[in-house]
């Protein structure tokens, strides 16, 4: 029976990366900051990168769904035996590293020194390594974008956009995240490369949050300012603290495309996301427990 060990087991990826494995009938230690019930093959431990107790050993495959950083940290210092390793990082790496706002370059900058260490430890002790880089992550009710989205337009009736958000995107559900990480984890092709995990559809940033919108009961109005209304509405609501981390760069890129290539997954590992079709209980806020 192959042994896994799970780092942010109980966070939106981490809970169906566990359902895969067992199903999939592998052993699995699973590492939360909360504490859960063992089950028959799983094995929780209570604790966060750095200060978990009673780490097996060794085991056949360590998944990372948590902070890419963290874990990278955690990961050159520690002594376990292990010869694979997945991890999530984020599309943000190439998406924010030119970002006017300099605190968006500092997460791609985290992540992009993340998955290097990754790498470089990796490599120095014969490990298969894969790094995979979600975009626009939801289907659990923890992701900061959509969830966010429709939590606001179910308080407000309504949800306002800049006239012309029109930049491209491609939501990814939770699910195929985690069978992603499941499916390479046993490709060699993979060891020591880093993919992009976009979501089965493209699609207009103002389509996907029509799209939120319409799956919610009542449906919200969809209402689309001109970009000076838009910005004295932003201004106001950040000064009311009801638009925290929605600033200018942000904004700007809903304008903008954001578009991943699928090929080299799909050809590498069979990766197959599915198209958008959002329902309402996706974007029901549950709180984060990674």
């Amino acid at each position: 029976m192959r042994h896994a060990l799970v780092f942010g087991a109980s966070g939106q990826i981490g809970r169906p990366l566990l359902a895969v494995l067992q199903r999939e009938g592998w052993r699995v230690t699973a590492v939360s900051r909360s504490e859960h019930p063992d089950e028959p093959g799983l094995h929780w431990l209570r604790g966060e990168l750095g200060a978990v107790p009673d780490l097996p050993a060794r085991v056949d495959v360590i998944f990372s769904c948590g902070p890419l950083d963290r874990f990278a940290q955690w990961y050159a210092e520690a002594d376990i035996e292990v010869a694979r390793v997945i991890a999530f990082g984020s599309t943000s790496v190439e998406v924010k590293r030119g970002s006017a706002d300099a605190a968006e370059r500092g997460v791609a900058q985290r992540l992009r020194q993340g998955e290097e260490t990754v790498f470089a430890t990796a490599e120095k002790r014969g490990a298969g390594a894969t790094l995979l880089r979600p975009t626009l992550v939801y289907g659990a009710g923890r992701d900061a974008t959509l969830t966010r989205i429709a939590s606001l337009a179910r308080r407000w009736g309504r949800f306002p956009l800049p006239r012309g958000a029109n930049g491209l995107r491609q939501p990814v559900h939770v699910d195929d995240l985690a069978m992603a990480a499941f499916a390479c984890s046993g490709v060699a092709t993979t060891h020591g490369r880093a993919y992009a995990l976009p979501g089965g559809e493209t699609l207009t940033y103002r389509d996907m949050v029509a799209r939120v919108l319409a799956s919610l009961s009542p449906p919200p109005q969809l209402v689309e300012l001109p970009s000076p209304l838009f910005n004295l509405a932003l201004l106001v609501a950040q000064m009311t603290g009801r638009a925290t981390g929605l600033g200018e760069a942000a904004v700007r890129r809903m304008r903008s495309d954001l578009v991943f290539d699928v090929t080299p997954a799909k050809q590498d590992f069979g990766y197959d996301p599915r198209p958008f079709r959002p329902r309402a209980n996706m974007f029901e806020p549950r709180a984060d427990e990674a």
